[in-house]
Formats: structure tokens, C-alpha cells, sequence
């Protein structure tokens, strides 16, 4: 009797790519779904807006636009031309804009373990946003050089490199000794977003009624913008991050035990928080420069990531990528339709939407503390 072993009441199933051992959705099918939720996005958006198309008439749209890039002749109607240079950019450049956002806000909230992180903690959204100010509200009689120099990039250029600024002065503000102390760059955080508020508020109060429309319409959010060009900076600086991001996935994961444990398990701690935050700034910076503020997708795509996939920062990285540009692109289509010929504020909307889950993550937060 003694060599018999008995069997266990529950059979614990073995860890897979496509369920965890703690029965949530492994990292494969977190992925899978994370990309079927992304082209159903990008089918309502294409289908949507002031000038509809129905769903059917898309994959001739698309084997037309195929064909004109080849250089061979293609048919089109108005439906082709609002579709492909209007439409598609505006998708693509969703896509890009959500991904960023989303895997922003999965490094922060691994870099402060804490779900309730943003990736407006470090600065770069006030930061930019006070760069853009100062350009639509001051760059006439300031900064005449920029329009000549840059274009139509000039506040572009500006809200990008104002958001990393801001980004450097926070984590320069969070250094003891040489160590990185994430309570005092949140605090440090705080206090800039609350400066640059209060410098947005100022500039408001100086500026024209031309000059405070462009400037309001700026800070709510838009991919009305969209153009080709655009698109490729934005998809640029977030597959650069993305790739970034991946690499730390599994210091990220050992931070989330502390920090002691992580140095005792050979992680360069100090090196993943700096790296964490660079690739955080290159992303949010890159996408506010371009379409304005888009508050809280950086919050809710990790975190529903997590109730689904687990906290494994292999799965919640590019599943917050992926569901962030699902969401953009949703909230996009919504913004269009809604009010339409009309466009709603995409920042409007997403504020609407993120608002009640972020009462209702801090209502969970506050029961599990």
C-alpha cells in the first residue's frame, strides 16, 4: 500500500500556448483574438462613416486598390476614392495610434505594478499637448522659422519633441543617487501634468478665438488628420517600440515579484526602467504629436488584457497592442456615425467610454486592498 500513489481529486491541465494553467486564455489565442477583434474593427470603420459603403462592396475596393498600386488599370467609383484616401489612412493610422497606446500603457502599469498606471504619469501627453499650445498660440510671433522650415510638420515636430522633454525632465526628477524611485516620478508626474495644465490654461486665456478652436480641437483628439505620411511616422515609431517593449516582457515580469527579487533573479532593474519608460515616451509621443490627446486606452486595453490572459507580460504587451487598436479604431467608427455629417471629438468619446471602467477598476482595486 505504501508504493500506490493516489490520484489527485482535480487534474491540474498543462500550460499551453492557447490556455494557462490557471484556465485563462494562453498567449497564442490571446493573440489570435486580439487580431480577429482588430479586422472586425477595421471592417465597421471601413463600412462606416458620413459617406457609408456596404461591407460587400469592400473586397472589390481593396483588390482595386491593389491593382492601381500595381500599376495596372482599375475601375473606380466614389466609394473607391473615399476609401482609399480617406478612409484607409484614417484606419491605418488608428491601428498605429491604438497599438501604442495600449502597449504604453501595459509598460507603465508593469513598470509601477499597478493597474490603475497611465501612461500620462510620466508627462509626455501634458507635454506635448503644452508644445502644441505654444506653437498654434505663440508660433506666428515667436517662432515664425518653424512653417518655413518644417511645414505642416511644425506642430507635429513641436508636440513630439515637447512630450519627451517632459518625459526626461520626470524621470530625471524620480533619480535618488543614481536609482530610479518610481513613487517620487509619479509624484514628479504629477506636479509637471499640473504645471502643464496650468500653462495650457494661460495660453488659452491669451489666445485668439481662431487660435483657442484650433487648440481645443487639438487637445480632444482626431484622426481627422490622417494622411499617408502620418501614417508611415506614427507606424514607424510604434513598431520600433513595440519591438522595444517585447524584449521586456520578462524583466517586467520579474520586477512584478519587487525588485529585490528581480536583482537576486539577474535583472538589470535600473536599465529596465529607464528602457521602459523611452519606449512608453517614443509611443504616446509619437501618437498625441499626430492626432492630439486619446485618453484612457493606455488604461483599459491592459487591464482587460489581464482578466483575460493572466499577468505573464508576454501575452499582456502585445494583447494590449492589439486591443488598443481595436478600441481606436471602434471608438473612430462611433465618433463618425454618431453625430454625422458631424464628427465627434475622438478624446470626447473615449473619455465617455474609459471614465465609468476606470470607477469601476477602482472599485475593484479598493476591495482587493
Amino acid at each position: 500500500m505504501g508504493g500506490v500513489v493516489p490520484k489527485p481529486a482535480v487534474e491540474v491541465p498543462p500550460a499551453s500556448r492557447w490556455r494557462s494553467q490557471s484556465g485563462r486564455l494562453g498567449r497564442g489565442a490571446t493573440l489570435l483574438l486580439g487580431a480577429l477583434l482588430v479586422l472586425l474593427a477595421m471592417l465597421w470603420g471601413a463600412a462606416s462613416g458620413a459617406y457609408a459603403i456596404a461591407p460587400g462592396q469592400l473586397p472589390g475596393i481593396v483588390w482595386d486598390g491593389l491593382r492601381s498600386l500595381l500599376g495596372m488599370a482599375a475601375g473606380g467609383g466614389p466609394e473607391h476614392l473615399v476609401f482609399l484616401n480617406i478612409r484607409l489612412p484614417r484606419l491605418l493610422l488608428g491601428v498605429a495610434a491604438g497599438a501604442g497606446l495600449g502597449l504604453a500603457g501595459a509598460l507603465m502599469q508593469g513598470l509601477f505594478r499597478n493597474p490603475l498606471a497611465d501612461p500620462g504619469l510620466i508627462g509626455v501627453s501634458s507635454g506635448a499637448a503644452l508644445a502644441a499650445g505654444v506653437t498654434i498660440v505663440l508660433g506666428g510671433l515667436y517662432l515664425p522659422w518653424l512653417p518655413r522650415h518644417l511645414g505642416s510638420w511644425a506642430l507635429v515636430a513641436m508636440a513630439f519633441g515637447g512630450g519627451l522633454a517632459v518625459t526626461a525632465v520626470v524621470y530625471v526628477l524620480g533619480q535618488v543617487q543614481g536609482a530610479t524611485r518610481i513613487g517620487l516620478m509619479l509624484l514628479a508626474g504629477i506636479a509637471i501634468n499640473a504645471l502643464a495644465g496650468a500653462g495650457l490654461g494661460f495660453l488659452s486665456f491669451i489666445s485668439t478665438d481662431e487660435q483657442l478652436r484650433n487648440l481645443q480641437m487639438w487637445l480632444l483628439g482626431s484622426l481627422g488628420a490622417a494622411r499617408w505620411s502620418a501614417v508611415a511616422l506614427v507606424s514607424a515609431a510604434v513598431a520600433i517600440s513595440a519591438a522595444a517593449a517585447l524584449a521586456l516582457a520578462r524583466p517586467l515580469n520579474a520586477i512584478a515579484l519587487g525588485e529585490a527579487q528581480a536583482n537576486l533573479l539577474g535583472v538589470a532593474v535600473e536599465k529596465t526602467k529607464r528602457r521602459a519608460v523611452m519606449v512608453a515616451a517614443l509611443a504616446v509621443g509619437a501618437v498625441t504629436a499626430t492626432t492630439g490627446i486619446i485618453g484612457f486606452i493606455g488604461l483599459v486595453a491592459p487591464h482587460w488584457v489581464r482578466l483575460i490572459a493572466g499577468p505573464d507580460h508576454r501575452a499582456v504587451l502585445p494583447g494590449s497592442a492589439l486591443l488598443g487598436a481595436a478600441l481606436v479604431v471602434s471608438a473612430d467608427a462611433v465618433a463618425r456615425t454618431l453625430v454625422k455629417p458631424a464628427e465627434l471629438p475622438l478624446g470626447v468619446l473615449t473619455a465617455f467610454i474609459g471614465v465609468p471602467l476606470f470607477l469601476a477598476m477602482l472599485r475593484q482595486f479598493r476591495s482587493k486592498v
